[in-house]
């Protein structure tokens, strides 16, 4: 019994951090501010994972995020702690960002450079397969444990790590730029780079996020290796 919990709890960390590894270099880096290139094999095998874990349709995240930097804590940012209250963003940001991804007006402002493949049509636009691929491929693994990592999994990315960018990271902070971001080197940590928000935001482009040497980001290491290994081709980095 032992076994089989810490089993799933390693199961647990590695899901976690497929979700948010494949967030902060395919969603956000690359597809949102192109601050990288990405050989095909590369971006298809990352919308893969995405689509198995999260089920999130890569257009439609790119449509909220950029409405985000195009009204940063004012009027229109879908997901502002400043204008909706820091515990409404902070336990409930995936409903913010579920309404705004619905509309259509969004999508087709922000995302008009995303377009709709083959693999779109013919799976990743389709959510609830995807997760339920993810489950199924978990549950053949690690038998009715599966639904418990893929469970704690979810709801920590959810309501943990992505809102905790969205919420706390838009609350408090420190700063390297002017903004109304805020870093956390602690959530950096464990969200890929993300929680370096402030530098993020102030330059948004850069492929790095991390501008001081006390800072680290998780995700340039894995960067720099899709380099060497030619897949991917990274933007000049902000210092």
């Amino acid at each position: 019994m032992l076994t089989d919990v810490l089993i799933a709890c390693v199961a647990t960390v590695i899901v976690l951090q497929i979700m948010v590894f494949s967030t902060t270099i395919y969603l956000h880096r690359y597809a949102t501010h192109r601050a990288m290139q990405m050989h095909p094999v590369a971006a298809w095998g990352f919308r893969f994972m995405l689509w198995i874990t999260t089920g999130i349709v890569p257009r439609e995240w790119v449509a909220v995020h950029r409405k985000h930097h195009a009204h940063t804590d004012e009027h229109g940012d879908p997901h502002s702690p400043v204008l909706e209250g820091f515990w409404p963003i902070q336990w409930g940001n995936v409903f913010y960002y579920v309404r705004e991804a619905r509309n259509k007006e969004t999508v087709a402002t922000y995302a008009k450079d995303i377009k709709r493949d083959i693999w779109d049509r013919l799976f990743f636009d389709y959510s609830n397969f995807g997760i339920l691929v993810g489950l199924g491929t978990l549950c053949l693994f690690f038998g009715w444990w599966g639904l418990a990592i893929a469970a704690v999994a979810g709801f920590l990315y959810i309501f943990v790590l992505s809102s905790s960018i969205n919420g706390l990271c838009h609350h408090r902070g420190y700063k390297n730029f002017e903004n109304t971001a805020g870093n956390f080197r602690s959530i950096a940590l464990i969200t890929g780079g993300e929680g370096l928000h402030n530098n993020h935001h102030g330059a948004p482009r850069s492929p790095k996020f991390s501008v001081r040497k006390s800072e680290i980001d998780p995700a340039w290491p894995v960067l720099r290796a899709m380099e060497f290994f030619g897949l991917a081709k990274l933007g000049k980095v902000k210092s």
